[in-house]
């Protein structure tokens, strides 16, 4: 008879694992991945270090670490991220959401008020490259006069984003449009927004093991990561209202490089927001 570990244990055994095979956050891992199997909190983990799983529990467990062994996103594992305080559905068709995003979110969210408080209804916005739909969505949800319609070429992403939609019930207030940026976009925006690929060709080959889990296509800018800023500020004008925004998040070090693109393009660059980590994440820019 097998014996019955307990979460304690499983804890243990699984957050050593995870550290030989390299995983940046082994302990954080293995709660979420247990968690998950459990239908359990981190919190319901730690109330609970003494309870005995069943035979069937800990072999989906261990499926579950097997997978993270291999260096497999854990939100892949799990199919779900948490993003701006909601939770998204994400596949291996969209890029996982990550937290410097929300600042991205929050820049569209305070121009939108702004042109709310001028009188402007609805707001519209048109996000770029909309993958899981997380900017959208969470856009979205801070007003039911923000209207957005979400883009992107992979039709694959866009079942994710509409899904999402609905299960975050926004549905009535994003469009979702298959299109390489513009190509396939009509009508004029108040703001728009992108999270586009930017990592240069060097950095493509020098990826962490997760990432390449992650769309290529979702994450390569191009040999020096700009590409898609330059498509983006040179054709944003001719789908601007005026005044108009393009707000975009950007690599580490790319905001005065993309802040010159910008600026050749006509635009007022309002400013550069800086993450967290003291890092350059979003331009703001202005089309008068």
């Amino acid at each position: 008879m097998r014996k019955q570990h307990t979460i304690q244990e499983l804890l243990a055994i699984s957050t050593q694992y995870l550290s030989e095979k390299g995983c940046a956050s082994p302990r954080l891992d293995a709660e979420l991945l247990l968690g998950h199997v459990l239908g359990m909190s981190r919190l319901d983990l730690y109330l609970n270090l003494q309870k005995p799983l069943t035979t069937q529990e800990v072999d989906e467990y261990r499926q579950c670490i097997g997978r993270r062994g291999r260096r497999v996103p854990v939100a892949y594992i799990t199919g779900t991220k948490e993003f701006y305080s909601l939770d998204f559905k994400v596949t291996p068709a969209v890029l996982i959401p990550r937290p410097e995003t929300e600042l991205l979110v929050e820049e569209v969210v305070r121009a939108a008020h702004s042109r709310l408080t001028a009188g402007k209804r609805p707001v519209r916005i048109l996000d770029l490259g909309t993958g899981s739909g997380a900017v959208a969505i969470a856009v979205a949800r801070q007003d039911p006069d923000f209207l957005v319609t979400a883009v992107d070429i992979s039709p694959d992403a866009l079942i994710i984003a509409r899904e999402n939609a609905e299960s975050l019930e926004v549905v009535e207030q994003v469009e979702f449009i298959e299109s390489d940026l513009f190509s396939k976009v009509r009508g004029s925006f108040d703001v728009i927004c992108s999270n586009p690929p930017y990592v240069t060709e060097d950095e493509m080959r020098q990826l962490q093991p997760e990432v390449a889990f992650e769309p290529a296509q979702a994450l390569h800018g191009g040999v020096d990561g700009l590409d898609y800023y330059r498509r983006i500020f040179h054709e944003a004008p001719g789908f601007l209202e005026r005044p108009g925004a393009v707000m975009v998040e950007i690599g580490a070090d790319q905001g005065q490089a993309v802040s010159t693109i910008a600026q050749q393009a006509g635009f007022e660059v309002e400013k550069v927001v800086v993450d967290y980590q003291g890092h350059d994440r979003v331009v703001v820019a202005v089309w008068r």
